[in-house]
């Protein structure tokens, strides 16, 4: 088992032990495990018996260690057998502790979430104690959200599963030519289905591979002479191999990886889709030009505003990881990050970063472990220390400011002014109407503090929903006051959403690729934000961190100059 498993496996201990009411000072025990191993660096598969005491204690040592050799837990087998399969899936309703769940299974009979939505669905939860009509509406929502997401993934975790499975294939004795297809090609920020072409003229002898892989169960009854349809082991993941024959490969790989939008575009009388089809193809860029059109590169195939982009742009122009020089929000353990300050930066240095912008917590996210006053200033003087010694490596002073429920930031503007950069976030208090979400950020936009506009919908994908803005109004405001808004890479949030990097360029809005990183693992979440900017047709010129170490240098300087005094 690795990190996040042992994690995980505790916290679940932990919260089934509190749902049968147990000892809590037991409870805490495991609370305080899960809070020392998500803050370790080390595998815990490569510690020895003494190092893992000396993080979990006498109790827990040896406990990790016998998972990380491959036994179970005892005490978890004993509590999930003792607890409905179904009461353990409602632990994943967002909004539903353990005394709540007890509340719902022990008094009232529900042990599903099935069972849950429907008694939301007949009014019955807003009339228990302690719940109310609020809690049930959130409740509802939750669970409508859960299932509409069941079975999807990702696009880091599927591109990952992806690449799993060309290796896999393309590694056989009877080699396949293989090829992504589907939302993977087109790396969609959420992909429900992972969808292959495979270049043949004998189906059979496809079909003889992919029966006799380990990675697949094929679903019989889906599948046909030239679909071979399943799930990918043991997650359940769909996945789907489609046969086409030589002469057809390229021109059945760009028609499963396009929207409708856009095979149905059109130049001289003939569209995409019909130019495929006309004749044999060895390159996607020979289809286009059939067509009378300029080529587009897969993951802007949306059928939304690719081919007005085009006009104006060409396609080396598009974002590349290689463009970017500097990576900006992130945290370290002067908050709620894993690694220390120096740490960090040594790190981005040896990516071949020439700068990094260290925004920890405000003194609000106490959550987080935001920074006092004082401790801002502990870590400003420690960022001089280093720049001294890392030069001409630069470390900038930045801050994750909480964007306040009036739209302020944290911090009288006396502080404000000594950070060279501020990511303006929402973090709290996020059931809000568009309105008064709008109006919250808007005000904190026309801060002249605000550098960044950190994740503006705060959205977690498969997880959470953002709260609804008008990003028109948003952009616009960002364009009157000079503030960059962030595509945040973390591959839960990829907020703002590439379909409004467009209007962002239209009206002159920088945009920067931001990794949000809390370790230095984190700082690889860069390339999902480049995709997810590549796919809304961002640009080198429009990235405010393909910026050299002067050119941002003297962009901040210049931003906090036009602050009036």
């Amino acid at each position: 088992m690795d990190n996040k498993s042992i994690i995980d496996t505790f916290r679940l201990m932990a919260k089934l032990m509190e749902l049968h009411e147990e000892n809590p000072f037991k409870i805490r025990g495991y609370q305080n495990v899960v809070f020392n191993l998500e803050k370790l660096e080390t595998p815990l598969r490569d510690m020895s018996a003494a190092e893992l005491e000396a993080v979990a204690g006498k109790t827990f040592g040896p406990r990790i260690a016998g998972m990380v050799a491959g036994t179970t837990l005892p005490e978890l087998a004993k509590l999930l057998e003792t607890t409905p399969e179904g009461v353990v899936r409602m632990m994943e309703v967002k909004g539903l502790g353990p005394k709540k769940i007890r509340t719902l299974w022990k008094d009232n009979d529900i042990t599903s979430p099935e069972q849950l939505l429907q008694a939301c669905n007949d009014n019955v939860i807003a009339k228990l104690k302690g719940f109310g009509e609020k809690t049930q509406d959130s409740i509802r929502e939750s669970l409508e959200f859960n299932n509409a997401n069941a079975g999807k993934l990702l696009y880091s975790d599927a591109e990952e599963l992806g690449k799993l499975i060309l290796e896999e294939l393309r590694n056989q004795p009877e080699t396949l030519i293989i090829e992504v297809s589907g939302e993977l090609r087109l790396k969609s920020e959420i992909v429900d289905n992972l969808s292959f072409f495979v270049s043949s003229n004998d189906a059979l002898s496809v079909h003889k591979v992919l029966d006799a892989s380990a990675l697949f169960m094929k679903d019989v009854s889906s599948s046909g002479p030239f679909a071979w349809r399943g799930t990918v082991k043991p997650s359940g993941i769909p996945v789907e191999f489609l046969v086409s024959p030589q002469n057809r490969f390229v021109s059945d790989v760009f028609m499963f990886s396009a929207r409708p939008g856009h095979l149905l575009h059109q130049a001289e009388g003939i569209s995409l889709l019909q130019a495929a089809r006309a004749e044999t193809f060895t390159n996607e860029e020979d289809i286009y030009a059939r067509a009378g059109l300029p080529f587009i590169v897969p993951e802007m195939r949306e059928g939304l505003h690719e081919f007005e982009w085009i006009k104006k742009h060409h396609n080396p122009e598009l974002l590349t990881t290689a463009d970017l020089r500097g990576v900006l929000h992130n945290h370290c353990t002067y908050s709620d990050g894993s690694h220390t300050l120096e740490q960090m930066a040594l790190h981005a240095r040896e990516l071949g970063y020439e700068y990094l912008g260290i925004s920890d917590h405000s003194r609000t996210a106490t959550y987080a472990g935001g920074l006092d006053i004082e401790r801002v200033e502990q870590q400003q003087r420690e960022i001089d220390s280093l720049n001294k010694q890392m030069a001409p490596f630069k470390i900038f002073k930045g801050i994750e400011s909480d964007i306040l429920n009036d739209g302020s930031l944290d911090y009288p503007d006396e502080i404000l002014a000594t950070f060279d950069f501020i990511v303006a976030s929402v973090h709290s208090v996020l059931n809000m109407d568009e309105e008064r979400a709008t109006r919250r950020l808007i005000t904190a936009i026309e801060n002249p503090y605000t550098t960044f506009l950190g994740h503006p919908t705060g959205r977690l994908l498969l997880k959470r929903g953002g709260y609804p803005n008008d990003h028109k109004a948003i952009i616009d405001a960002c364009a009157q006051n000079n503030v960059i808004i962030e595509i945040n890479a973390n591959p839960w949030r990829l907020d703002i959403d590439w379909r409004w990097v467009h209007y962002a360029m239209e009206k002159g809005v920088m945009l920067s690729i931001n990794p949000d990183a809390h370790e230095k693992a984190g700082y690889a979440d860069m390339y999902y934000g480049v995709c997810a900017g590549r796919k809304g047709g961002l640009t080198k010129a429009f990235t405010f961190n393909t910026k050299s170490l002067a050119e941002a240098e003297a962009w901040f300087s210049n931003k906090k100059s036009a602050v009036p005094v």
